[in-house]
């Protein structure tokens, strides 16, 4: 858990904070996998490992923090996520163009609000994760990784009650 925060946190600053000749720091990302994940955009690297319910996160680093994010389930995209500040959305934040990643569909979405923000994005903002899987799957999503620091009790898969 705390390499991924690491990493996020080295990302958050890596994309504010510039060299004297104005170039970006580089990142510490994770090791990249040998194949890129299909139908993920070919510019998008992976920057955490894989995250219990959720998968590996994948940026391209000029979206990065806010997004948007994909995340990867054993080599397949598995959602798309933006991040809005609180600050934007006052401001009168507008995002025309949510859609699912070419030859997929959105299942279902999440959308949490973040008071405190999280590594990756420390102020307080929403988190949208538009799902291509049925919250069953998502619930199933790498066991064994990094907990999802975000996870509700909310955000736990139920069973429709019978009508």
């Amino acid at each position: 858990m705390l390499r991924f925060f690491a990493v996020m946190l080295a990302l958050a600053f890596s994309a504010t904070i510039q060299r004297a000749d104005a170039q970006p720091a580089p990142a510490a990302l994770p090791p990249q996998p040998a194949v890129h994940p299909a139908g993920i955009p070919a510019d998008a690297v992976m920057v955490s490992p894989c995250v219990a319910t959720m998968g590996e996160h994948w940026v391209n680093p000029k979206d990065f923090p806010t997004g948007p994010i994909y995340g990867v389930w054993q080599g397949k995209p598995v959602f798309t996520e933006i991040m809005v500040p609180l600050s934007e959305l006052q401001k009168g934040f507008s995002y025309a163009d949510i859609h699912a990643l070419p030859g997929y569909t959105i299942d279902h979405v999440d959308f949490a609000f973040e008071p405190n923000g999280h590594p990756g994005l420390p102020v307080p903002h929403y988190d949208l994760h538009a799902y291509y899987v049925s919250p069953a799957v998502q619930a199933t999503i790498c066991p064994n990784g990094l907990p999802d620091p975000a996870m509700k009790p909310t955000n736990m898969p139920t069973t429709p009650p019978n009508r």
